[in-house]
């Protein structure tokens, strides 16, 4: 085809080199000028992606400007297209639900779609945006330089993960300066969500995925232009401009994936008595114990209000007498003050049936996590089902 546009693959950056070499790459993505973003993992993932998303492979649709590489629940690269109006529409629809443009603090991962969305939100806003170098890992003294280096007389704003929040506040950060804390990518628990209020900071949780050009619903309502429903199975459903135009050379899990315009996601939801959405887990990720079925994902966001939990993960394990039993694998606050199994079970009998309080308990020093921060809950399940 003549003249298709090309996609480029590059190693996502960190630190100043977001700056010098993807945001002005992903700026000529947006208007045309340049060809659409493939950015690449440089770890061990990186030849699987290379292999799934062909960067030298023709272009499905010239108005894509961003292919984002995701597993799921998986672990097969898929690549979501998104395309520029999508990505504006997303960026323009945050802005008008925060209370209008600002500054961004990028602390996120520039091969996850949250950190992307911080650039792009930063190009629409016209500012240049603050950013950590992730290369260590999250560093919370670094995280608090670069709050100080914030323009003054301007909105701020930046996009966590629950851990680096909890980790935040559990070092006493001062996050006041920010008129919002964006906070998704996985389970925030209400008791990190009270503490953190209780200390001034401005949270907004998000749901939403790659498909939907990262965050699409603010605590609870989608943003302007976008419609969720719940489908007949308790799945819930996205449609609206934020929607991606498929997966990258698989139009058979887009097919599955695209229903009429809409993004059929793989998560539970429903509806609370204020008409706000309530996640209630993966329909691919839920336990049935007792006859009883758990999503794991509503046992994590209890567990993880544990005061002496950092991190939780919760899977299943084959149980002769309970056909899978719910397994809580955890990352201690402190890694000699780790709760024991009846702690937890006390502690979440309030909140869940008994079929969902877990009946094994693993400890660890340090949970696997994607590139995105969240739990590997691949990784955890092999780490769970190598123990006897």
């Amino acid at each position: 085809m003549p003249d298709q546009r090309r996609l480029h693959g590059l190693t996502a950056p960190t630190g100043d080199a977001v700056l010098t070499t993807l945001l002005p790459a992903l700026a000529a993505a947006l208007d045309g000028a340049g060809p659409a973003l493939l950015p690449l993992p440089s770890g061990g993932t990186r030849r699987a992606v290379i292999a799934a998303l062909d960067p030298d492979a023709p272009l499905e649709r010239d108005d894509v400007a961003l292919v984002v590489p995701t597993s799921g629940s998986t672990g097969e690269p898929k690549g979501a297209l998104l395309t520029a109006d999508a990505l504006r529409h997303s960026a323009r629809a945050t802005h008008d639900r925060l209370g209008g443009p600002g500054q961004w603090l990028l602390a996120l991962p520039v091969t996850s779609v949250a950190g992307l969305m911080v650039l792009v939100r930063s190009l629409h806003a016209r500012r240049r945006p603050e950013v950590l170098d992730l290369y260590g890992g999250f560093d919370v003294a670094a995280f608090g330089s670069a709050t100080t280096r914030l323009q003054p007389g301007v909105r701020h704003y930046t996009s966590l993960v629950p851990t680096q929040l909890r980790r935040l506040l559990a070092a006493g950060a001062d996050l006041t300066a920010y008129d919002a804390v964006l906070v998704g990518g996985a389970a925030l628990s209400s008791e990190l969500h009270t503490a953190a209020t209780e200390r001034g900071v401005r949270v907004v949780t998000t749901y939403g995925m790659t498909e939907t050009c990262g965050g699409c619903v603010y605590d609870g309502s989608p943003l302007d232009g976008v419609e969720v429903s719940i489908e007949p199975d308790g799945r819930v459903a996205i449609a609206g401009p934020v929607v991606f135009a498929g997966y990258r050379l698989r139009p058979d899990l887009t097919a599955d994936a695209l229903v009429d315009g809409r993004h059929v996601t793989q998560d539970l939801g429903s509806w609370s008595t204020d008409g706000r959405l309530h996640v209630l887990g993966r329909a691919d990720d839920v336990i049935v114990s007792g006859g009883a079925t758990v999503p794991a994902a509503m046992v994590e966001r209890v567990l993880s209000g544990h005061p002496a939990v950092a991190v939780c993960a919760v899977v299943a394990r084959a149980d002769p007498e309970w056909g899978e039993r719910v397994v809580a694998v955890v990352q201690p606050q402190v890694a000699t003050q780790a709760p024991t199994l009846e702690e937890l079970r006390a502690f979440g009998a309030a909140r869940l049936e008994p079929a969902a309080l877990p009946r094994e308990l693993v400890v660890l020093g340090m949970l696997p996590v994607l590139a995105s921060g969240k739990p590997d809950k691949n990784a955890v399940r092999s780490l769970v089902a190598a123990r006897t």
